[in-house]
């Protein structure tokens, strides 16, 4: 199918689930998982009137950075290697991924302007995943404070929930990351407003809205899988 047939069919469902619940739709950022297929197929999502769109690798991401580059807003959305830092700085909008100081470090020192970030949480603590817990998650926020950088923005959090069909646990993990956000809001850290929540992907992304997600980032559904 087309990329534009599959956004109509994906907006639906999302004014749909934001009509319920009394959400503005236009809160929901549809972020395109472009990992899986080729630039046109990306360039595709992009005239569909996609303007985000996110990569796992950082070849990945240069790559298609190299022929689309400032027609999309870019998403560095797996886990990052300090040493591949400086593959990407220059071209990400945002990192998902961080999840520890030493990559905080690498950010710092790579960055030319400020680098919005989210944390990635691992809620419900599946060690399948990367990310912390939250508890970890808390204290490395307190330890991102004493360290007073000035080119780093907590702009959100991140977390994949468990691929299952238990809802409730689906559920019990994005509202673990919604209350984890609001107590980092609560800190009132001024490089740390927290607004942004990245979660849900293309099997889960409406319990992932009715949650408040702001971000969601759909692969299969939305661009196909050409591997």
């Amino acid at each position: 199918m087309k990329v534009s047939d599959n956004l109509v069919h994906i907006q639906k469902r999302i004014d749909k689930v934001c009509n319920k619940i009394g959400r503005n739709s236009n809160e929901v950022k549809i972020i395109a998982v472009t990992k899986y297929v080729s630039i046109e197929r990306a360039a595709e999502a992009i005239e569909a009137g996609i303007n985000h769109l996110g990569e796992n690798r950082d070849d990945g991401l240069v790559s298609k950075y190299e022929t689309l580059g400032n027609k999309s807003v870019w998403h560095f959305i797996g886990s990052l290697q300090t040493r591949k830092v400086k593959n990407i700085i220059d071209i990400a909008d945002y990192i998902h991924s961080l999840d520890r100081i030493s990559l905080a470090d690498e950010i710092q020192k790579r960055a030319s302007q400020i680098m919005k970030c989210l944390i990635q949480v691992n809620v419900v603590g599946e060690e399948s995943k990367h990310g912390l817990s939250p508890e970890e998650a808390l204290m490395f926020v307190q330890a991102l404070r004493e360290k007073n950088y000035d080119k780093i923005e907590i702009a959100g959090l991140m977390t994949m929930a468990p691929y299952t069909d238990d809802v409730s646990l689906i559920r019990k993990c994005f509202k673990g990351l919604k209350d984890l956000q609001q107590q980092i809001q609560e800190m009132d850290i001024p490089s740390m407003p927290c607004t942004e929540l990245s979660m849900g992907m293309s099997n889960d992304y409406e319990i992932a809205i009715e949650e408040g997600a702001t971000m969601i980032r759909i692969g299969t559904a939305l661009v196909g899988n050409e591997s």
